[in-house]
């Protein structure tokens, strides 16, 4: 491996690292703009100017690798300096020329506060202009209702360039013109259709880029941070909560390079004013067909009326998507002490959990493991819209080339190529003698549109038994994957929140009560359920927003969203992380666990804790892989042989249950901002269509 010196200190670093790269490891501190360790080198801004021994003039550290260096006349190592009197004029030198057209802004930009010129202004700038020429001026783009633009401000760094490019897929920002009239532009000045598009707004090292709908909302020193997790999808991405008093201001990226590295999905970004509107801030109970404000201890009264005069079979409780681990468990326990076996947390149906141990409903290979993979077979999902930042992965997997990538399901544009293999179950009772699907390591990716169905279990049957017949499971590998939806879903099989014996599943639940065969129906927070007419049944629904469950309850208990409260979600590939409390329920909402706590007692089947610590204590015991935050338990792949026995398939092709990335939940779709970008891409595609 090379060596080099910098600044006086001897260094051994890997084949093909930057000069960059080199002077961090050594503890140098390198200025940069255009230079992004995820994004390819552009060697634009020169701002990283380092000084080495031999060579005439300062060089780009960012374009050029420790390979390049020569060793002295007697074999030393190659010697770079990064703090001498001519690497700092060189800097000057620089950041004077970026400064010429860049406008005063500083008091009405969005970026003040945390901006990378501002910083490196302070450290390299001069206190006069020697240019008396006028400031170039450009004209503000228009590229969605999501990223401001403020062309002024842009210094050609091509970040947003190369992310929309290669990270997002789209090619739809780029320069046109040169020298003084170079501009970054979408051309056409359409939207941008990137699900991942807000990210650009972190990569702008100034103020060119900004967020739309945070526009003068806030400054950065106005607010509490709080690290936390995403519930939009089943990623389980890390975040920071930016909050000011009772309201959250914004919503940022954490990295973490297992699970999001450092990028998150548009709606995971914007949806933060969902959170304010549409909220359920006080118990509500329906009388002559209306509902009125109630106190808690008359909506729980009505409930154990309700409960004590119905026999436990016919009640039934569904779990929605945005439920934790520690509120399933909970709800859980509160029906085996009443004695109700009809209890689903599946609430789109699918079959996962009866069969198959853990290993049937994880991604087991993790969402890391995406980047090993030799053949990548996509069924009945559509990951662009399901889960974004692991589409992202995908792609970059395909980058670098040397992988075939299959899809039986819609033909859609995933922002990578692929090899459609078919739409139906046909084609994948076909799949286990396909000759292209090869490779040491094989991933399959089954998506809930394929097993959200009745024949799901048969689906399920037939994708595991493919898997097998093409080496996707062995001795060493598992690639069986079920990629979810919901970010509640994986905890809550996990705690158990499934059919007790002889109970009914959620599509059995609903179907009763349709039928009149079902006194009451406990739904928390299940919002995307076909509901039995008014009168016709009792609906109990515990919640955050006035949704399409409240709308029919006819009790409603106000609940926490994901940022008021300390929970535990699992994601897709069976990682637990618990999100942190950014802000309080509004009025008298309270958190579920508090909820059904309290709703326990009133029931007579008082629950044995008291605390979410004691709660949590109680949850450990019996799931004990829970209490391991941050790491992914792996599954026994033995168990998957139970999934082999499944029915027959229908002929129905499949077909992604995502319809509306930006729609998908209460939160979602109580979000203005949401709502507008939902009402644009719908918007292009009739245009498309047309």
């Amino acid at each position: 491996m090379p060596k080099l010196k910098v600044d006086g200190t001897e260094i051994e670093v890997e084949n093909g690292t930057t000069l960059l790269q080199a002077c961090e490891m050594a503890g140098a501190e390198v200025p940069r703009f255009c230079y992004h360790e995820r994004l390819s080198i552009a060697g634009n801004c020169r701002m990283c100017l380092v000084e080495v021994k031999g060579m005439p003039k300062p060089q780009a550290s960012c374009a050029m690798s420790v390979n390049d260096l020569r060793p002295g006349p007697n074999g030393e190592a190659p010697e770079v300096n990064t703090r001498t009197p001519v690497v700092k004029k060189a800097r000057e030198g620089v950041m004077e020329f970026l400064l010429i057209n860049h406008p005063l802004d500083c008091p009405i930009c969005d970026q003040g506060g945390e901006c990378d010129l501002q910083d490196q202004a302070m450290a390299y700038g001069i206190d006069k202009n020697r240019f008396a020429e006028n400031k170039r001026a450009v004209e503000d783009k228009f590229i969605g209702p999501l990223v401001k633009t403020s062309m002024n401000r842009c210094i050609q760094c091509t970040r947003c360039v190369r992310f929309t490019t290669e990270v997002g897929g789209v090619e739809e920002l780029g320069a046109i013109g040169r020298g003084e009239d170079m501009e970054i532009t979408t051309y056409l000045e359409r939207a941008m259709t990137s699900e991942l598009q807000g990210n650009v707004i972190d990569l702008c090292p100034v103020g060119a880029l900004t967020s739309k709908p945070y526009e003068f909302k806030a400054r950065p020193w106005e607010l509490t941070k709080t690290e936390t997790i995403d519930a939009m999808d089943a990623v389980g991405s890390n975040i920071r909560v930016d909050s000011r008093g009772r309201e959250v201001m914004r919503i940022l990226p954490r990295t973490h390079e297992d699970v999001n590295e450092e990028w998150i999905s548009d709606k995971t970004r914007f949806v933060w004013d969902g959170l304010r509107t549409q909220r359920l801030d006080r118990p509500y109970i329906r009388e002559i067909g209306k509902l009125r404000a109630a106190s808690w201890p008359e909506a729980f009264a009505r409930i154990d009326e309700k409960v004590k005069g119905t026999r436990p079979e016919r009640i039934g409780i569904i779990l929605g998507d945005l439920v934790g681990a520690e509120e399933a468990f909970s709800i859980k326990e509160l029906a085996t002490s009443l004695g109700i076996a009809n209890i689903d947390c599946r609430q789109d149906g699918t079959p996962l959990g009866d069969k198959g141990g853990r290993a049937g409903y994880l991604f087991n290979t993790t969402i890391a493991g995406i980047e090993e993979a030799d053949s990548i077979v996509l069924i009945g999902t559509n990951p662009r819209f399901e889960a974004s930042v692991l589409n992202a992965r995908i792609r970059k997997r395909w980058i670098r080339g040397n992988v075939f990538i299959g899809v039986i399901g819609e033909k859609t544009d995933l922002n990578y190529g692929y090899t459609h293999l078919g739409a139906g179950p046909e084609s994948l009772a076909r799949l286990a003698s396909d000759e292209r699907v090869k490779g040491q390591k094989i991933i399959f990716i089954v998506g809930q549109g394929a097993i959200a169905r009745p024949d799901g279990a048969a689906v399920l049957a037939a994708a595991f038994k493919a898997a097998k017949a093409v080496g996707a499971v062995k001795d060493g590998w598992n690639g069986f994957n079920v990629l979810h939806t919901a970010a509640g879903r994986v905890g809550a099989l996990d705690v158990g929140a499934l059919p007790g014996d002889g109970g009914k599943s959620t599509r059995d639940i609903l179907a009763s009560a349709q039928a009149g065969e079902l006194d009451m129906l406990f739904l928390l927070g299940a919002d995307e359920v076909e509901l039995p007419p008014q009168g016709s049944c009792f609906v109990v629904y515990q919640g955050s927003h006035g949704d399409r469950s409240a709308h029919r309850a006819d009790v409603i208990l106000p609940g926490a969203a994901y940022t008021e409260k300390s929970v535990t979600y699992v994601n897709t590939e069976g990682r637990p992380q618990m999100t942190r409390r950014a802000t309080f329920p509004p009025g008298e909402a309270r958190e579920d666990w508090a909820i059904l706590r309290a709703l326990s007692e009133v029931l007579g089947a008082t629950q044995p804790w008291n605390s979410l610590a004691e709660l949590r204590r109680a949850m450990y015991e019996k799931v004990p892989h829970l209490v391991r935050l941050d790491h992914v338990a792996k599954a026994d792949a033995g168990d998957l042989d139970a999934l082999a026995q499944g029915g027959e398939m229908s002929g129905e092709a499949f077909v992604s249950p995502v319809k509306d990335f930006y729609q998908t939940n209460p939160i979602a779709r109580a979000s203005r901002i949401m709502a507008e970008c939902s009402a644009l891409r719908n918007e292009v595609r009739l245009e498309a269509a047309e």
